[in-house]
């Protein structure tokens, strides 16, 4: 089968190994391929669609940490490890095709070859850090470092880069914005005002054009990670 995955440095090996599917499915629009606390025995690969991964906190505030689309894996990436859970929500946001993998045959797969088997810890280990790094921000920034981060990743993941600044290219509504952020639309639209009162984005055709990017990265001491970890997708 053709490999439809993202190249994320993986090697053509690992990747044609992560796209030996068990099956194909198809989701609908606002169901949920998989949610926090059930039984994690697969692994997906999207192949058309879009898939929102996100977690519930227990307050019932919604937090979005990624929007996964074609050639994204989702799923619990843990192996070997008896009665797995999800740990995160999975809601998509529009119909959607899915490539199955089962974990016990990449476990078996994995074990038969030390190599892709270090090269998929790798993998997996970089995926947590991009979680890692964007519960930091909120923790350590608050309100407006949150939505300041969230910016700067759209900006890696949907950013087109135009003569005065950069237009993220993605139509987000400011309540999908504040479940990037763990904070409340109220919130989100002072805070987006505030920046185009000083200039530093504005709105063309209900995306956000941001005209002041380093200004955004000042505020939050940004380190200037990797894309690979300061990424939406």
């Amino acid at each position: 089968m053709e490999n439809f995955m993202k190249n994320r440095g993986i090697s053509k090996e690992l990747s044609e190994l992560l796209t030996n599917i068990d099956h194909t499915i198809k989701v609908k629009k606002n169901s949920f391929l998989f949610q926090q606390g059930e039984d994690a025995s697969e692994l997906y690969v999207i192949l058309s669609g879009r898939i929102q991964i996100g977690k519930i906190s227990p307050d019932g505030r919604e937090l979005t940490l990624r929007i996964c689309s074609k050639g994204d894996i989702v799923g619990e990436l843990a192996l070997y490890t008896d009665n797995i859970k999800y740990l995160l929500n999975a809601k998509v946001l529009e119909d959607s095709e899915l490539a199955v993998i089962k974990k016990s045959q990449l476990e078996k797969r994995l074990m038969e070859n030390n190599e892709l088997a270090m090269e998929y810890m790798k993998y997996m280990g970089e995926s947590f850090r991009r979680d890692q790094t964007k519960f930091r921000d909120l923790v350590l920034h608050g309100k407006k470092g949150a939505l300041y981060s969230t910016l700067i990743r759209l900006s890696n993941s949907y950013g087109l880069k135009k003569q005065n600044g950069i237009l993220i290219d993605i139509v987000l509504t400011n309540q999908e914005l504040a479940n990037f952020c763990g904070t409340s639309r109220e919130s989100v639209n002072r805070l987006l005002n505030d920046l185009v009162r000083s200039d530093i984005i504005s709105m063309e055709k209900s995306k956000i054009f941001i005209q002041d990017l380093q200004h955004l990265k000042n505020e939050i001491n940004c380190e200037n990670c990797p894309i690979v970890l300061c990424s939406i997708d």
